[in-house]
């Protein structure tokens, strides 16, 4: 789940930016200091010495995470954007007697096809997640990113941790893969969507067929760009591309 330092974060940068009449009181020195106390108060009872702060806008700010914390690097987990759109839409589904917090409007929650133009609008859910991440592939901190797919996580997630931890540069930790739950109740409900979150105790590959109508799963399941990356220095844990075909 996310952790608020990303919203926070973007809350004191518009407060102290120009057209606001805090920014003439506030120097660029004094912004960095304040930015990054807003991480050191946040964590301030963690003893660790290596944070993972989940926010998938962090993708769209690299070049200000950089100039803080300079070694910070960024794992992005990615799935094809049909099942993701098959996910959100199943969640939709097991409320059905709840309008839940992902829709503003009744046109946008009115059918499937609403509801994953909704998703995918470039301010929204899926829609901003997927363009920070395409903004980051060809970024000039892209060498600071890793790309790993959620197929290949859920099939060989030991390797893929393995490979993790020598992308992070950091000694290896044994996880217990059968033993991995992961709840977030109290915020899941505020939004409508109980156990958006949820994640069952053992890691490993789910199939399923989908929901989605036909044309619709085939518009989104061709933007696994991560698939087939040119001129692009991020490093990648993922499938090699394939012919796309219906489930």
């Amino acid at each position: 789940m996310s952790s608020p330092i990303a919203s926070l974060f973007e809350g004191i940068v518009a407060q102290v930016s120009a057209g606001n009449e805090l920014s003439r009181m506030v120097d660029d020195a004094q912004r960095e200091r304040v930015l990054r106390g807003v991480f050191d108060s946040y964590y301030a009872d963690n003893p660790a010495e290596v944070i993972f702060d989940t926010n998938r806008a962090w993708t769209a700010k690299m070049a200000e995470v950089l100039r803080l914390f300079p070694q910070a690097k960024f794992i992005c987990c990615v799935r094809d954007v049909a099942w993701v759109m098959d996910s959100m839409e199943r969640q939709y589904r097991s409320k059905t007697f709840e309008n839940t917090g992902l829709f503003n409007t009744p046109g946008e929650r009115a059918t499937v096809y609403t509801r994953t133009e909704a998703l995918a609008a470039s301010n929204r859910l899926v829609g901003f997640s997927y363009q920070a991440l395409r903004e980051a592939c060809w970024g000039e901190f892209a060498d600071r990113l890793v790309i790993v797919d959620y197929d290949i996580l859920v099939s060989r997630p030991r390797d893929v941790m393995g490979l993790l931890y020598e992308f992070l540069g950091e000694p290896p930790f044994e996880h217990d893969f059968d033993k991995v739950e992961y709840d977030a109740a109290a915020f899941d409900a505020q939004l409508g969507l109980d156990g958006l979150h949820r994640v069952r105790a053992q890691v490993a590959p789910k199939p399923r067929q989908t929901i989605l109508p036909p044309d619709l799963f085939a518009k989104y399941a061709g933007l696994t760009f991560w698939r087939d990356l040119k001129n692009c220095r991020a490093f990648r844990i993922v499938s090699e591309p394939a012919e796309q075909r219906l489930p």
